[in-house]
Formats: structure tokens, C-alpha cells, sequence
């Protein structure tokens, strides 16, 4: 007679429990045991509960390879699902296997799960595993499939309703009550004032911040303050909601005609335009992407988007400021380069339009494109072409938990027709050809931080807090994916040899990138190093260049003066004709402005369910040596925070949003 304890764990979270009988089967190399009810005295399988069970045989079953877990209907209760975490084995013969699951099982679902080392496909030699792998990506890529969103566009999931995607991910009850219950708080509040629908005109810019009642931030509040001075503006391009968008400026574009006498006054004294660049002080910012599409038709007219252009200079100060700014990309006498000294609304007025593209870019392109819908590329190819047994799917699932619920989701809120993008300036069409244009133009070395710093001219540009958190991040990151990496890959050869890591990287190109070779991203691995330099790039974009697009959303943006996705009113054409009721005019009106604010708090909220970067709650990997990694990569994170946090202490304004406490590890609002 032989022995097998189980040790079986139910999820820790609301109705994970189940009443049902739940039957389990040990399959091994030399037999299967008999279907044996989990049965001890009192209630099994409650909520958090771990439950001690035995399982006996009448000989040893050599080798564990499967255990089948089973839920059956108990007399007549209604069906509940059960969130079953995982079972720990102890064999006969003394060995201690882990079997994650870590989903919802219903009622009939016989569930198979492998435990163990982490198993490339070449490595499985016994046939009844190599025919569950095979069976088992045959339902996921069955199961998860690919739809084009709009051509040129980067590839989505098929599902048409998050209540399509399967529990485990999909938003846990907890956090979809917690998300509709702060929509439903904003929308009273905003009904309650009159604010929301409302088509009235701002009568002043103090109004604005009548908006909400306590919905305020140390940042949002600052910013209503600040968000006329133009080191705080230059400050934004840096630290903002959309930073590193600007590059180095050592010579002009031909068609930004900056004079030497235009800029003059704002360098420093005894200095030039040209010495300027030299040195490496002068930066660009370039909107040409967006020249040439039609904006958006509002109250029968054609609104405007300027692709504007703008010249930084880091001062003696070390301050960014803007110094030049040309609003569309062809210089002629109806669009004069603004400048500081210019009358303060038309400056004004030029920095607004400025932001109003950069808005546009940042919402669509940074955010969607190049974090959420890379995310989802990313996700779905791993489900399609990953076992759960594959050290990949242990590594990357935790980095897409979510992100299907989301991105199906904000494509109805976002860019749905009452969606906050339909209503830009570019309105939905508009912006899709943005997204296009960015997707035909998102090269490898752009994603991945290092690269992207050095090929901007970025290095030494002072108070930059996103450059400096962002590359501690990416080196640790890095470090902790080579660890991994390495330890299941020690050859190039064993990258060669994993058809299905290759065809997920194929996936990835083919239906992330379009197959556009132009771009640099591989489609095919064929050496560790690139594996690890690709997995650093994945996991970095679904956490860390998230958080810093995302997080700081309300902050900058719930003040419509300082950044809108909609101006009503065309830009200034000449100099010395606008005033504060221009101003008030040109912004949004008050339902609009309330809509997109309400909008930037629901995005950059924290709710239940919140895993920061580095914490992997469930046990997915059973080897000692991956477990040390995980615990050396959460000590580099810790010790950077409490760094961050300490500089942090010195600085005016706190940059927060790379503190890995800060970040979420996937991208999952």
C-alpha cells in the first residue's frame, strides 16, 4: 500500500469556495490511481483554506506526471465556481511537488495539471505528457484567437464582451465593483453640481477647479496653480504624463525657421543659438506625425490639430523652457513662431495647442499603442503558444494578468463613440490614423529604454526622473530575466530547439508588428541574449513604461487648461489679437472638460487587487533557484524604492510614478 498527501489550497477571495465534491486522480509512469474523493470531517474547501488529504494506492505509481482534479455536483445546490490555487504532493518515495492551478474550475470541468520543473516542449518524453501539451495548446489557440482591429493596427483578442474571457482573467468581482462604484460616485457628483452634459462655456479659469470636491492630489493641485509658468511646462516633456518625447537639437529643421535674434533673450547672456546646440542645450519637440489628418467635425465645423513644433532649452538653471514654437509644420505669415516675450495669451494660447497634440499622441500612442496594445499582443501570443508547464508562461503570465479585461473594455470606453477619444480634436477616425502611423513607426531600439535615451540625445539632460528610476528599473529587470533565462536556456542551442518559444516570438511579429522587418524586431530567437533582451523589453513595457503613462494621469490632466484631448477654437494666426476670453473660448466646454476629468481620476485610481511590480503571490515555479531569483529581484526593487523615496524627500515635486511600490505588474487599468 502506497501513500500520496495532498495538500490542496483555495484562493483567498470572495466566493472562491465551493460546496461541491471535488475527486482527484494521480497519474504516473507506472499507473493511475483510483478517483478518490477529497472528503475530511466538516466543511472542505473553504474560502483560503488549505485542506490535508490522502490519496492510497495498492502499489507505487513511480514518476507523477498528471493530476486530475474533478468538481461534481453536491445534491441539488446551484452551481459555484471554485478558485482552486494549488495542490503540494508528497510521494511515497519522499518527493514534494508543487501543481499550481491558480483559476476557477466549474462544475463538470475535469482539470489536468502538471507539477514540477518547468518543462520546454524537447524536454517531455513520456507519451501521455507530450499528448497533454499538445491537447492542451490545441484548446488555447482554439480557444484564444486573433481579430484585426482596424488595418495597420496592431493585432487584438477576438473577444467581443469581457464577460467572454474566462474568470482568471478577468477583473476579480472585488475590483469591477470597486472601478464602477468610483464611476458611479464621479458621475453623481459631476450631476449633482449640473456640471456633467453640460454644453456652458467656462466663465473663468477658477471655475475649473470647482469640479470636483475631493478629488484632489498634491500634483493636480499644483498644477492649476503652476500651469502658465514655462519651467513647469518644459518640466512636463520631462517628468509628466508623457515623458521623453523630445530629442536633441543640433541643427533646425528646414522648415522651423527660429532666428538667432528670436531667441536671443531667453539664452544665456553672451551665448548663441548655435553654441547652444553645440553644447548639446537645445531639444525638440516634433509633431509632424499628426500633420495632414482631418480633425474631428464639431457643431458643424472642422476643429483644429496643430503638428506643431517647439525648441527647449535647458538653462543655466538646469530649467527646460520652451522658447519657440511653431504651430504648423509650414512656415508661412499665418503661422509665426510664438515666443516668450510675445503677448502672454498668445503664448499662452501656443502652448496649449502644443499640449492638445501631445495629449492626443500621449493617450493614443504612448498609452494605448505602445503599452496596452503591445501588452495584448504580448498575452495572447503566450496563451496561444505557452503550456502552463512552459517556464515562460510561469514567467510572463503575472505580467498580463488583466489585460484583456481592460483593453476589450477601453476599446467601447475609449474609443467608442461617447468614448474620450472619439471626442478629441481628431476624433476617432482621426486618431486611428495616429495609431497607424505609430505602429508603422515603433522600431525595437524605441521600446527599449537604453536605446531610446541615447538615440533622443537624452543622457545628460538634468531633472529627468523618468530617464534615471526608468533605467535603474530596466538594468533590474534585465538582471532578474537573465537569472531566469539562463537557468532554463544554458545554450543558445536550447533557444534553437524551442519551437514553442519561437512560435511565440513569430506571433509576436507577425501579428504585434505586421511583419514589418524594417523595424527591428526579431522573428525568430537565435541566442539567449536576445531572448533576454526581448523578455526585459515585455515585462518592462507592461510595467514600468505603463505606470509612467498611466499613473499620472489625473495629476497633469484632470486640469483641462494645462493639457485637453479637445480645443474648440483654431489657434492664433497672428500676434497681439487674443485675451483670457480667447482662452476660455478655446477650451473644452464645461460637460466635456468634467468628462475628461472624471475619465483621468477612473485611470489613474488604485483598486483592489493591486500586485506591485515584483510580488508573484501565486507559486507558479517549483524549482529553489528561479523562488531565490524572485526574492533577490524583489530586494533590488525594495532598495531602489527606499533610494527613490529618499530623493524624492528633497525635491519639490515628488517624482513618484517609478517607485516600484508605484507600479502595478501588468497592465491592468
Amino acid at each position: 500500500m502506497a501513500e500520496y498527501k495532498l495538500e490542496m489550497t483555495t484562493g483567498d477571495m470572495p466566493y472562491a469556495g465551493t460546496s461541491d465534491y471535488v475527486y482527484v486522480t494521480l497519474f504516473g509512469t507506472e499507473g493511475k490511481s483510483e478517483r478518490t474523493l477529497m472528503d475530511n470531517y466538516g466543511i472542505d474547501f473553504q474560502r483560503g483554506a488549505t485542506g490535508s488529504y490522502t490519496v492510497k494506492t495498492s502499489f507505487s505509481l513511480g514518476k507523477l506526471l498528471l493530476v486530475k482534479v474533478e468538481k461534481v455536483q453536491y445534491l441539488y445546490l446551484p452551481e459555484d465556481e471554485w478558485y482552486f490555487s494549488k495542490m503540494v504532493v508528497t510521494t511515497p518515495e519522499g518527493d514534494v511537488i508543487l501543481y499550481p492551478c491558480y483559476r476557477w474550475i466549474g462544475r463538470g470541468e475535469p482539470v489536468e495539471l502538471r507539477g514540477g520543473r518547468a518543462m520546454k516542449a524537447f524536454e517531455d518524453n513520456h507519451p501521455l505528457l507530450i499528448d497533454h501539451r499538445k491537447k492542451e495548446l490545441m484548446l488555447k489557440r482554439n480557444f484564444y484567437q486573433w481579430k484585426i482591429m482596424d488595418e495597420g493596427l496592431s493585432h487584438i483578442n477576438s473577444f467581443n464582451d469581457v464577460s467572454e474571457l474566462p474568470a482568471e482573467i478577468r477583473f476579480s468581482d472585488s475590483r469591477a465593483a470597486d472601478i464602477l462604484y468610483s464611476k458611479a460616485k464621479t458621475g453623481i457628483e459631476l450631476k449633482v453640481k449640473g456640471l456633467y452634459g453640460s454644453t456652458a462655456q467656462w466663465e473663468t479659469i477658477e471655475d475649473i477647479k470647482k469640479i470636483f470636491w475631493y478629488k484632489k492630489t498634491t500634483m493636480s493641485e499644483y498644477v492649476a496653480e503652476h500651469w502658465t509658468e514655462d519651467d513647469f511646462y518644459g518640466y512636463q516633456f520631462l517628468n509628466g504624463v508623457n515623458p521623453g518625447v523630445i530629442k536633441r537639437c543640433s541643427e533646425l529643421p528646414t522648415n522651423f525657421p527660429v532666428t538667432e535674434e528670436m531667441v536671443k533673450p531667453f539664452l544665456e547672456e553672451g551665448s548663441s543659438l548655435q553654441k547652444e546646440m553645440e553644447k548639446g542645450n537645445m531639444f525638440l519637440y516634433d509633431q509632424k506625425k499628426m500633420d495632414g489628418i482631418p480633425p474631428r467635425v464639431y457643431n458643424s465645423e472642422p476643429l483644429h490639430v496643430t503638428a506643431g513644433l517647439c525648441l527647449f532649452y535647458s538653462n543655466w538653471e538646469n530649467k527646460l523652457m520652451p522658447i519657440a514654437i511653431q504651430l504648423n509644420q509650414q512656415p508661412s505669415e499665418k503661422n509665426p513662431i510664438f515666443l516668450p516675450s510675445d503677448p502672454e495669451t498668445d503664448w499662452l494660447l501656443a502652448k496649449m495647442f502644443i499640449k492638445n497634440a501631445d495629449c492626443m499622441d500621449h493617450e493614443s500612442v504612448h498609452h494605448l499603442v505602445r503599452t496596452h496594445f503591445l501588452a495584448e499582443v504580448f498575452a495572447v501570443a503566450a496563451l496561444r503558444r505557452f503550456p502552463a508547464i512552459h517556464p515562460f508562461y510561469k514567467l510572463l503570465f503575472p505580467h498580463f494578468r488583466h489585460t484583456l479585461h481592460i483593453n476589450t473594455r477601453a476599446r467601447v470606453s475609449l474609443l467608442g463613440p461617447d468614448g474620450a477619444l472619439s471626442k478629441s480634436s481628431l476624433g476617432f477616425d482621426g486618431l486611428l490614423e495616429v495609431m497607424r502611423r505609430a505602429v508603422s513607426e515603433m522600431t525595437y531600439s524605441s521600446l527599449c529604454l537604453p536605446e531610446k535615451i541615447a538615440a533622443q540625445g537624452l543622457e545628460s539632460i538634468p531633472n529627468f526622473y523618468y530617464r534615471d528610476d526608468g533605467l535603474k528599473l530596466w538594468n533590474i529587470i534585465n538582471s532578474f530575466v537573465k537569472a531566469v533565462v539562463e537557468h532554463y536556456y544554458p545554450s543558445d542551442s536550447e533557444v534553437h530547439k524551442d519551437t514553442e518559444l519561437q512560435e511565440w516570438i513569430s506571433e509576436i511579429f507577425t501579428r504585434g508588428f505586421l511583419g514589418n522587418k524594417d523595424l527591428g524586431i526579431p522573428a525568430a530567437f537565435y541566442s539567449v541574449e536576445e531572448v533576454v533582451k526581448f523578455t526585459t523589453m515585455v515585462i518592462f513595457t507592461t510595467t514600468v513604461q505603463h505606470a509612467a503613462v498611466n499613473s499620472g494621469q489625473y495629476d497633469f490632466l484632470a486640469w483641462a487648461p494645462n493639457g485637453t484631448l479637445l480645443l474648440r477654437k483654431p489657434p492664433p494666426t497672428t500676434k497681439g489679437q487674443s485675451s483670457m476670453k480667447t482662452v476660455l473660448e478655446t477650451l473644452p466646454d464645461v460637460g466635456d472638460t468634467v468628462s475628461f476629468a472624471a475619465l483621468t481620476w477612473l485611470l489613474s485610481d488604485r483598486y483592489t487587487d493591486y500586485i506591485p511590480l515584483g510580488r508573484y503571490p501565486d507559486e507558479r515555479f517549483d524549482e529553489p533557484e528561479p523562488k531565490q531569483m524572485i526574492k533577490e529581484f524583489q530586494a533590488e526593487l525594495s532598495y531602489l524604492s527606499e533610494a527613490i523615496k529618499a530623493r524624492n524627500s528633497h525635491l519639490e515635486l515628488p517624482y513618484t510614478y517609478l517607485d516600484p511600490v508605484e507600479i502595478e505588474n501588468s497592465v491592468s487599468i
